[in-house]
């Protein structure tokens, strides 16, 4: 109309046919994209039939949009100084060649570049606004581990498959003992969760939805198949995930109709399943336990029949080497086997060491008793014993077997310390409340990394050893209202304190 009204158009015919099939070509590109490659040379008509400068704006629009479909900046570039080179040959046709016209036609150059950049930021400022928005909107939905949906997706999914009226089951997965592994690394924590989604992936590949809606608990919308529950149950019973897991399925609309009726239900259904199983974990918990009782009770026995038995070998050995007659030691002997006796009695009754026959005993009797059973076999073996006793008679109420049992196991360990013919010194110190018995060898010593477990039940540096002579010595005499505490240096020995509450002095009536 402009250039109509201006008498610019030297062919009207041209001009509105040329401009109705440019307009044409705008129109209809998205159905033909091949009118794309048109428009320059239908605008170039058109600019060409107007003769007028005011299509340098159709120029820009079509720079814009080729941009936008072809965003790289060598591309807007190149169109942007092809359209602009078109524009100029065209506008200098109809125009005289001058230097004004020539100055604009370099302004026109430039202004198609700053519109290209301009366009470009203002692109580019917008596709960074929309690739947050997504993510900002994926992450609202979606656990950032697992790439999962979280809980707000999966209370948003089940609403939508309700809202739907599509039948579906709900499988409610709880991964046992999870936490324990997430607490000591976070970082291997979040591994095993995303290395569990890929999995649930791969196994339940026409699942409508996977969720994980909670730290160590997953929850699965799959679709209503006859032999979905069974393919679910032969991979959970099957480890295929790693852990133990605990699940529950909940069909909709058939147990529940409503989104958070079916929610509740399944999640009933999932701690019902879980007290189940924690019900199943505690009863065989229990059995081992008494399975390990009766492992502690077989090998302690073993372990106390075996001292005894020792004793009786040392004088055998002596009788056989010096052709004596066993008759002098036949009440020893016999003690001896009186005393396994009665350990098997203890041990089969399931009983821990326990005091039994309590009485006050002279210190004294206690270590001739414990000297006369150990000089034959620290003369066997070639070491010598040294005894310091305490100049004051104290009594001790106690089980004299157990106290002897208890000595008896720490000078045979201080004779097996001593590689080679070495001493032990077996001291007395009595104090106004307590008599501290010392059993001191001269053998290698006990490194520290042993000396602070060599008390718990089972730990043993001994080939042949069961690990429960310490434990049980020390059990007796905490029974006695005492202590076993030991202290060593390597390449010099050890010693082991026994500290039991004496008897305290009562004053005698006069009549007595």
């Amino acid at each position: 109309m402009s250039s109509i009204v201006l008498d610019k158009a030297p062919n009207l015919a041209a001009l509105l046919i040329s401009g109705c099939l440019f307009m044409l070509s705008i129109v209809f590109d998205k159905k033909w994209p091949r009118l794309q490659y048109t428009q320059i040379l239908l605008l170039g008509l058109f600019h060409w039939y107007s003769h007028l400068n005011w299509c340098q704006l159709l120029y820009c629009i079509l720079v814009i949009s080729a941009i936008e479909k072809k965003p790289k900046y060598a591309h807007g570039a190149f169109i942007a100084i092809y359209y602009v080179l078109q524009y100029t040959a065209i506008r200098l046709s109809y125009q005289s060649l001058s230097t004004y016209n020539l100055l604009v036609s370099l302004f026109d150059l430039m202004t198609s570049i700053v519109i290209v950049l301009l366009f470009r930021y203002v692109m580019n400022l917008e596709m960074e606004k929309k690739r947050l928005s997504k993510k900002y909107n994926f992450l609202s939905t979606h656990d950032s581990v697992t790439g999962l949906l979280n809980y707000e997706g999966y209370m948003k999914s089940i609403q939508d498959f309700v809202q739907k009226e599509e039948p579906f089951i709900l499988v409610l997965l709880d991964l046992q003992d999870f936490k324990s592994i997430n607490h000591e690394s976070m970082e291997n924590g979040n591994e095993i969760l995303a290395k569990i989604a890929q999995l649930l992936h791969v196994f339940f590949p026409n699942a409508k939805a996977i969720s994980r809606y909670a730290g160590d608990r997953f929850a699965l919308i799959l679709p209503p198949q006859d032999n979905v529950l069974l393919q679910l149950g032969e991979m959970l019973d099957s480890n295929a995930l790693g852990f133990q897991v605990t699940y529950c399925t909940t069909r909709f609309p058939s147990e529940a109709v409503t989104s958070q009726e079916l929610i509740t239900f399944a999640e009933e259904k999932l701690f019902q399943n879980r007290r189940k199983l924690w019900f199943k974990r505690e009863e065989n918990m229990f059995r081992s336990e008494k399975l390990k009782a009766v492992g502690e009770l077989a090998a302690g026995m073993a372990h106390e029949i075996r001292n005894p038995l020792t004793t009786i070998k040392g004088f055998m050995q002596i009788a056989v080497h010096h052709d004596y007659n066993v008759r002098p030691w036949f009440d020893t002997i016999m003690s001896e086997i009186t005393r396994m006796n009665e350990l098997t009695a203890e041990f089969l009754q399931f009983s821990k060491p326990h005091i039994s026959n309590m009485k006050p005993e002279p210190i004294g009797h206690l270590i001739d008793r414990l000297l006369f059973l150990i000089e034959s076999e620290a003369a066997f073996r070639g070491h010598r014993i040294h005894y310091e006793p305490s100049n004051s008679c104290e009594h001790i109420n106690m089980d004299r077997d157990k106290i002897v049992q208890v000595l008896l196991n720490l000078v045979r360990n201080a004779f097996e310390a001593m590689q080679e013919s070495g001493d032990v010194y077996i001291r007395i110190q009595v104090n106004d409340f307590a008599a501290n018995i010392e059993i001191e060898d001269t053998g290698s010593g006990i490194p520290e990394q042993h000396l602070v477990k060599i008390f718990n039940p089972f730990y043993t540096t001994k080939d042949n050893g069961t690990g429960l002579g310490l434990s049980i010595c020390q059990k007796i005499a905490q029974d006695h209202g005492g202590t076993l505490d030991v202290t060593s240096e390597i390449d010099k020995g050890s010693i082991f304190r026994l500290r039991l509450p004496i008897i305290p002095h009562m004053p005698k009536l006069e009549d007595e």
